[in-house]
């Protein structure tokens, strides 16, 4: 890692069992490709799902879970940087000082802070669910990364991270770190529910309406079959008019890489279950190889555990060069190597 103007940083949630198709097609496929590219550095935000207070049980055997995924669709240690945000420490030492030169109105401005906490009420919304989108500026200053893939729901915190990092330049000099650029891939399919086509697939949505990485291909099968579409049979792309028949077939082109005006032509006067049956098939044959795998690193944690540790001392020598850095300029005294003399007798 030696070029940070070509470092790209992302990073996942381990707030379920399985990555679903969403994740898949929005960033993961993406993720694979930008090996090609750029220097990547991806990291599985453990820290950042802490805001939702899962089970301590849970959240560690799905952070494995989630990382043996990334391996499975493509993430290679070889190429990139794997790797656990907890086990470096700089992640929450940079966020503190990130916290000092934020404005606490601007935090307040957080359109997905505002949208949880008022679901949430003021005494179910934590100051970790406030300071998520300072964390995340840490997260992607702590490697000089110069691009960020993002999608559209946390653009406005990647301009804070913009704001935050010009404003260090300003204060501190030029070239404390790097003022990161989005990267929105303009081609990436939007997978919507299956069960309620108007809304985006998420795991907080219903579970019938996901297709999960490490669904069986007998429950792949029955959600497709399952899905919500229209009291029509044309087959044909609109989403405003047949939003479920439309994201089927957005699935459909996704997968296979034709145009939905070919799948549209092939299927025409044919029926709404054809084009389920055919769809099922695919979702299993792109699905399987990446439940094998995963399963493959989930029966060996000693390899998966000792891939996530080298990710981890790679992510840590950058992070710690510049942590240095920002930390230096702040002001703070530089830590020194303890040494002990001994007096000869």
């Amino acid at each position: 890692m030696s070029n940070p103007e070509s470092r790209a940083f992302s990073g996942i949630q381990p707030t379920a069992d399985s990555l679903h198709l969403g994740n898949y097609l929005g960033a993961l496929v993406n993720w694979v490709a930008f090996q090609d590219k750029f220097e990547c550095v991806y990291c599985v935000v453990d820290l950042h799902s802490l805001t939702v207070g899962p089970d301590p049980a849970a959240i560690r055997e799905r952070t494995r879970r989630t990382a043996a995924q990334m391996l499975a669709v493509g993430i290679d240690p070889t190429r990139s940087i794997l790797f656990v945000q907890s086990h470096v420490p700089q992640h929450t030492e940079l966020t503190w000082l990130l916290n000092c030169i934020t404005g606490f109105g601007e935090a307040s401005r957080m359109t997905q802070f505002k949208d949880k906490s008022s679901r949430r009420g003021s005494e179910g919304t934590t100051v970790g669910l406030f300071d998520y989108p300072v964390l995340m500026a840490a997260d992607i200053l702590l490697y000089d990364a110069a691009i960020v893939p993002v999608g559209e729901d946390q653009r406005q915190h990647l301009e804070l991270s913009r704001d935050l990092a010009t404003r260090l330049n300003t204060r501190y000099g030029e070239g404390t770190v790097i003022v990161p650029e989005p990267y929105i891939v303009a081609a990436t399919a939007k997978i919507q529910d299956l069960q309620d086509p108007t809304a985006k697939m998420s795991k907080s949505g219903n579970p019938g309406g996901i297709l999960e990485l490490l669904d069986s291909p007998k429950v792949l099968a029955k959600r497709i079959k399952s899905a919500v579409t229209d009291g029509e049979t044309e087959i044909r792309f609109d989403p405003a008019k047949k939003p479920g028949i439309s994201n089927l077939l957005t699935i459909y082109s996704a997968l296979t890489g034709r145009s939905i005006d070919a799948i549209v032509q092939e299927y025409q006067g044919k029926m709404y279950g054809h084009l389920k049956v055919d769809l099922a098939e695919i979702v299993v044959e792109a699905f399987t190889p990446i439940r094998e795998r995963t399963e493959q690193y989930l029966a060996e944690p000693e390899t998966l555990d000792a891939i996530l540790a080298e990710g981890a001392e790679r992510a840590g020598r950058i992070a710690q060069q510049v942590y240095g850095r920002v930390a230096d300029r702040f002001g703070l005294l530089p830590p020194r190597r303890h040494t002990t003399s001994h007096a000869s007798a």
